[in-house]
């Protein structure tokens, strides 16, 4: 089970964690005077709930009893006003809460998408996007009740249940010790239906967590499912899982109807023994039939609010639950600090890399004491073997993640003191895996960058080759590519992120195996660009083909995180070494 789905309480055990609702009230601040009117509402709420019992005992026995029909009809217009008022109150209450609710989630929301958008890659590599997704939807959604049925409606419950008791005390104590008999079964039956639900809304979040996990894991896969036609496999597994979310589910009914008509039938033992004493004490003038009618209502008061503790209170302890998780992702340190200030208006382009060492576990080193100068305008390539650590070396150079030890410099300045904005629009980098999002081709280059006007952008495409291909689509460069670019054909989507990376005009780029998923034709497209849009700048490839980087003014290859050989084409050739024997496996494979 998710560790997520797990817990059922505040880290704390307790419901009401201080830490967490002080922290929870920090997000309702900023509406803190609709804040403080709703709890003004649920009180007069609460104060207004005793009024229509009493008014009603006070018609039955001063006015109906007397026969005085002038004030009749001052009392029912009178109740009728009191009845208009708690409807007002009502109305109140339901819009400002929900009003309330939506602003403070719509806050959360955008403040964790913004922490999201900060946190480094290490932070996505160790933590499942579903997680992510539950945070930013499910977790947040819950916080939503936490203003419509938590906190502030408990509040309320409270109070109309203490101003009950005392109206009915001091209305008769008699009748209300009668009333209140059954409290300690109705106490009990809640508490072991808290008990009960709490634990069954605990098995429906984790069915549910497995559905959305199972369902988008293997959509997502479903090439694979279907190539190796595990349909029915498939099939019979989300059947399993399916059952095991209908079950949660028929047990949080099952509770529930059990729970309610016992609440109903605790109520209605209440109602007759105050009926049965009632009628003894009306015959022997003890007590009015207007006393006896109010407490029948003021039971039905009374116990309503019980009844709807119990669920109050595990929607507050979920909030508490939903609210800790947002506030430890809130509050994690897993994100790049952007604290340098320097931000040049151009860049020259000049790499170096002074003993950087790296790791993206503890100790387990991916580069070891790596060191080279990448001087501005040059071509670099990289080659080794899978795993070698040479995508490592432009994911430090753009900081997407950091360095262990060593320094990385450009243009003389530590990438550390560089604007992290301004450090990564200069250094434009094209990946082997291309991810498209479902927008139109325009969104998809600019990443809805106004500063990108849509002559460049399409100048930058004529450079690429391929305003020619976009143009001819059904809207051109407003057509929808659809969900990772699934219209486009592999070469299409890599051209086109070729295209995003050069509109923004970077002093240094980065081609991770950009050419390796596409065929001849594009290649030599993606070629004959690199070759108009390098000169001036800094470019550092990384490739499989050798074929691609003969040209590079160096070639470094690295094995085992470490840089082993490096030089031009023709001197790596004639050291007989590394790049020697993978030029000549490739060549065989070639011939």
């Amino acid at each position: 089970m998710n560790a997520d789905t797990k817990s059922t309480g505040s880290p704390s055990g307790r419901i009401f964690d201080l830490v967490i609702l002080r922290r929870l009230y920090g997000f309702v601040k900023p509406y803190q005077t609709r804040f403080y009117l709703l709890i003004g509402i649920i009180m007069l709420a609460a104060c207004l709930a005793p009024l229509t019992p009493l008014l009603i005992r006070y018609t039955i026995d001063n006015v109906i009893a007397t026969g005085d029909g002038s004030r009749l009809t001052v009392m029912l217009m009178l109740m009728i006003g009191v009845l208009v008022v708690q409807a007002i109150v009502q109305f109140s209450n339901t819009y400002l809460s929900g009003w309330l609710g939506q602003h403070v989630i719509r806050d959360i929301r955008v403040q964790l998408y913004r922490k999201i958008l900060q946190l480094r890659l290490k932070f996505f590599d160790n933590t499942p996007i579903g997680r992510l997704v539950t945070r930013s939807i499910s977790d947040v959604e819950t916080l939503a009740d936490v203003f419509s049925e938590g906190m502030a409606a408990i509040a309320g419950d409270i109070l109309q249940l203490i101003l009950i008791i005392g109206v009915m005390f001091y209305t008769d104590w008699r009748l209300a010790a009668i009333s209140l008999s059954t409290i300690p079964l109705m106490l009990f039956s809640t508490y072991v239906f808290k008990e009960k639900i709490k634990s069954s809304f605990n098995e429906v979040r984790t069915a549910v967590a497995n559905l959305n996990s199972f369902v988008q894991e293997h959509i997502t896969g479903m090439n694979i499912v279907q190539i190796f036609g595990s349909e029915k496999i498939e099939a019979e597994k989300f059947r399993v899982i399916n059952d095991e979310h209908r079950q949660a589910n028929i047990r949080s009914i099952w509770y529930y109807s059990v729970y309610y008509p016992v609440a109903d039938i605790i109520s209605a033992v209440a109602v007759g023994l105050v009926v049965w004493y009632g009628a003894r004490q009306i015959i022997h003038a003890d007590v009015s039939f207007g006393t006896v009618t109010a407490f029948v209502m003021f039971i039905n008061l009374f116990f309503r609010p019980i009844r709807m503790l119990a669920d109050r209170f595990n929607t507050l302890q979920m909030g508490i639950v939903s609210t800790d998780r947002i506030i430890k992702l809130l509050d994690s340190d897993e994100f790049t600090v952007n604290d340098g200030t320097y931000a040049p208006a151009t860049f020259k382009g000049e790499v170096e890399f002074k003993n950087v060492w790296f790791a993206y576990n503890n100790e387990d080193w991916v580069l070891r004491d790596i060191s080279f100068r990448v001087r501005a305008g040059e071509t670099v390539a990289f080659v080794g073997a899978t795993g070698a650590g040479k995508s490592s070396i432009i994911n430090l150079l753009s900081r997407f993640y950091d360095i262990n030890k060593g320094h990385i410099n450009i243009d003389g300045v530590d990438v550390h003191e560089y604007e992290l904005g301004q450090l990564r629009r200069n250094i434009g980098v094209v990946l082997q895996d291309v991810f498209l999002f479902s927008d139109t081709i325009q969104n998809n280059i600019t990443l809805g960058d106004t500063r990108i006007s849509r002559e460049k952008m399409i100048e930058a495409a004529r450079l690429v080759g391929v305003h020619e291909f976009i143009d001819r689509l059904p809207d051109g460069y407003d057509y929808n590519v659809m969900e990772r670019g699934s219209t486009l054909s592999v070469g299409q989507r890599q051209l086109i992120s070729f295209v995003r990376a050069m509109v923004q005009d970077p002093k240094i780029i980065v081609l991770d195996e950009a050419t390796s998923s596409v065929d001849t034709e594009t290649e030599e497209m993606i070629q004959n660009a690199i070759d108009k849009l390098m000169k001036g700048r800094t470019a550092i490839v990384i490739a499989h083909r050798l074929s691609t980087i003969q040209k590079a003014d160096k070639i470094i290859v690295v094995d085992k995180g470490r840089i082993v050989e490096q030089g031009k084409h023709e001197e790596l050739l004639q050291q007989e070494g590394f790049y020697a024997n993978l030029y000549r496996m490739q060549y065989k494979e070639v011939v």
